[in-house]
């Protein structure tokens, strides 16, 4: 079956797969080859599928880590099917557990405001670190989407950046004024000194185009010199972009848009915490919810 993950990865890179989406069907699928040794993959049915998730679920793995697994599996045999490897995808039949939806980890306004207040905006990479931060609660981007802007995406008339998302697709993410004089100010003052030649916009000290880990580990920095106690990561400002827009009423199906999320269910677990909001609001306003 090596071979055939090999050709596979192929495939999926053709079709515009992010690299992390790759490496994780390649983790998974190299697993499930170790399971599979030398067997056939001809000879590979829904009863050899069955043991593969018993196995997995006596290595206790999760229902999540099992339904990424099983995720992973359908895919590669469509896939085999599709170029007449095999004729049947053994994995038709399998159905995913259920997993539970754990509610996106969110910053509140004050929080957020400690946060901005750590990076030096009169420094180089003060304010590039500064105007990462933005980006990520402004536009809500995923870090992965963030590294790939390009100044040639930034409609400065319109406040909007084109976004290349999962699976090459494209949408547009709009930013205010506060987010338009830092981006202004980091091109003038910041990138300038950087490297004014890249045709990527966040450049790391060197001049470079910088990576996903960076920007990790310069929130990771971040968060130590404030005093917050809490687990921020890239992905968190993204969680509180959505969570922000919904609690000041946004349309659920804007947020969406603006996610680049293609199904509105994988949107709609922010209503999860928008409605504890509302409920604090009640609670709080409603004359008889009041207690005396």
């Amino acid at each position: 079956m090596k071979k055939e993950s090999l050709n596979f990865y192929k495939y999926l890179e053709d079709k515009g797969y992010s690299l992390n989406t790759i490496k994780s069907y390649e983790k998974d699928l190299n697993q499930f080859c170790e399971f599979a040794k030398d067997i056939d993959v001809k000879k590979i049915d829904y009863n050899f599928i069955r043991k593969y998730l018993q196995f997995l679920y006596n290595k206790k793995y999760t229902n999540k880590s099992v339904s990424r697994h099983i995720s992973s599996l359908k895919s590669f045999f469509k896939y085999l099917t599709k170029i007449g490897k095999i004729k049947e995808n053994p994995c038709v039949l399998i159905s995913s557990p259920k997993v539970e939806k754990k509610l996106p980890n969110y910053i509140n306004y004050n929080d957020l405001e400690v946060l901005f207040s750590i990076p030096d905006k009169n420094d180089v990479l003060g304010l590039r670190n500064l105007l990462i931060l933005e980006l990520l609660y402004s536009c809500g981007v995923r870090v992965s989407e963030l590294v790939n802007i390009k100044l040639s995406d930034i409609d400065f008339n319109n406040n909007r950046i084109l976004i290349l998302g999962k699976g090459s697709k494209e949408r547009y993410v709009l930013y205010g004024s506060v987010c338009q004089e830092l981006l202004d100010k980091y091109i003038k003052n910041s990138r300038s000194k950087l490297n004014k030649n890249s045709e990527y916009l966040l450049l790391n000290k060197f001049g470079n185009k910088i990576s996903d880990r960076a920007i990790r580990m310069i929130i990771d920095d971040i968060v130590k010199k404030s005093s917050l106690k809490l687990n921020i990561s890239p992905h968190t400002l993204r969680h509180t972009f959505a969570t922000h827009l919904l609690n000041e009423g946004a349309d659920l199906k804007i947020v969406q848009e603006l996610l680049g999320h293609e199904n509105i269910s994988t949107t709609g677990i922010y209503t999860h915490v928008s409605n504890e909001h509302l409920r604090k609001v009640y609670l709080d306003a409603h004359p008889r919810a009041k207690k005396e």
